[in-house]
């Protein structure tokens, strides 16, 4: 119980923290530089590694371990995700001032659907041992796909996907910034004053954001239960894992096409996770082999990848190269109504008759 008060102080106060600071970076409209991701980035790894030594004091070096290895692997599957919200912001053309935002309450949302995931897993382990089966052949599915598709995030179209769809088909859709809020009070009439709310296209990425995360955890959460079952390790891996996802995204956006092959890696460890747990029943991979694994695949996906960049780059300038989050200018002119609509550089809002938008 004193562990999980602790676990439960350092994540509130940090979390709190956090938030402070991403919501008076976004009035301010302040970018997080790389730099300064990469600060909070280590601050995040310092604070798990924290908690990892106080495991090992209260509990045990296997349980240490196990949270070393679990913390590791979640790490490296959140890089996959760095890499689809870069794609996401780039489908949506979210100005990097408002993307913190965003990946503050996808952040939110990522903490109580990773808690109710863990909470399944484990009860169903636990009640349903052949389930280990399941997830095993899951993990080698997923593995296998990314290492022959390649997974080409770059070529998604967000729009045209069902959870978008439903979204404007039932909620008042308005394509603007919002000034970085999800919704917008829209006037329609000033006599008698009456007005409507609409979401804007950060509640869109908002949305995308949460269901590409919720697909990721179908895999994340397996991978860990193949590591551990302790609640504590598993929840506490994800939850530091997860918060220091915004900051690792800032850091790592003006990389993404550095590390093509980072990708192959992660399919080699799904798959070899997948492989431990149906091997389970019959013989147990010890877990200090499992950790060494994972960190051999991980240096050499990044040592292949990196070698892979300079030699293009030799060769001249790639066609795809990136510079980071797609900043936009925040003045597109929305589709609908396009030949009414008059821009307002100064509120930075679209207008369209007496129709008054409140920021």
């Amino acid at each position: 119980m004193i562990i999980w008060i602790l676990f439960a102080v350092i994540v509130t106060i940090s979390f709190v923290l956090d938030v402070g600071l991403c919501s008076s970076a976004t009035k301010q409209r302040k970018v997080l530089t790389i730099r300064e991701a990469l600060a909070l980035s280590i601050v995040w790894i310092a604070l798990a590694m924290t908690f990892n030594v106080a495991l090992y004091f209260y509990y045990d070096s296997k349980v240490a371990m196990e949270f070393f290895a679990s913390y590791l692997l979640e790490k490296l599957l959140s890089i996959d995700n760095v890499f689809v919200f870069y794609v996401i912001f780039k489908h949506f053309r979210i100005p990097e001032r408002y993307q913190r935002r965003v990946l503050q309450w996808g952040i939110i949302g990522a903490l109580l659907m990773r808690a109710v995931f863990i909470t399944t897993g484990i009860q169903l382990l636990h009640r349903f041992h052949s389930i280990i089966f399941v997830f095993g052949a899951l993990l080698i599915y997923t593995g296998g796909k990314l290492m022959v598709e390649g997974e080409d995030d770059e070529d998604q179209n967000f729009g045209d996907q069902w959870f978008i769809k439903w979204v404007k088909r039932y909620i008042p859709y308005l394509d603007d910034f919002g000034n970085g809020r999800f919704f917008l009070r829209v006037h329609t009439s000033l006599n008698p004053p009456t007005s409507k709310l609409y979401a804007t296209r950060l509640f869109l990425a908002l949305v995308t954001v949460e269901v590409m995360d919720a697909v990721f955890a179908l895999d994340s959460i397996p991978a860990i239960l193949s590591l551990t079952s302790d609640p504590l390790v598993v929840y506490s891996s994800n939850i530091f894992a997860i918060l220091g996802l915004r900051a690792l995204y800032f850091a790592l956006s003006g990389m993404v096409h550095e590390f093509e092959y980072l990708k192959y890696g992660l399919a080699i460890i799904l798959m070899f996770v997948g492989t431990k747990m149906l091997l389970a029943s019959y013989y147990t991979i010890p877990l200090l082999y499992a950790l060494l694994f994972i960190l051999l695949t991980v240096v050499l996906s990044i040592v292949v990848s990196v070698v892979m960049s300079k030699r293009k780059k030799r060769k001249g300038p790639a066609a795809d190269a990136g510079s980071g989050a797609v900043e936009s200018s925040g003045n597109e002119k929305p589709d609908a109504s396009s030949e009414t609509m008059v821009y307002n550089p100064i509120q930075e809002r679209w207008e369209e008759g007496s129709m008054v938008i409140t920021l």
